[in-house]
C-alpha cells in the first residue's frame, strides 16, 4: 500500500486498515516465531504500513486508539 492509496482512504476505511495491518503484523510475528515465515521482509512491510496509517490519521486528528475500541 502507498501513500497516495492511504490518502485517498475516508476516515473509517482507514481505521478500518489500520485494524487489519496490525492484525497481519501480528500474525506475521507469530508465524516468524514459529519458524513458518519464509518471506522476512513482509515483516518489514507490514511495519511501514502501519507507520504509514498512523501518519495519516494523525495528520487527522483521528483518535486511534478510541476508534479501534469502538469497532
Amino acid at each position: 500500500m502507498n501513500s497516495a492509496e492511504v490518502h485517498n482512504l475516508k476516515d473509517d476505511e482507514l481505521v478500518a486498515k489500520l485494524i487489519d495491518a496490525k492484525q497481519e503484523a501480528f500474525n506475521l510475528r507469530f508465524r516468524h516465531a514459529t519458524g513458518e515465515l519464509e518471506n522476512t521482509a513482509r515483516l518489514g512491510s507490514a511495519k511501514r504500513d502501519i507507520a504509514r496509517l498512523l501518519t495519516i490519521a494523525r495528520a487527522r486528528g483521528i483518535d486511534v486508539e478510541k476508534e479501534t475500541k469502538r469497532i
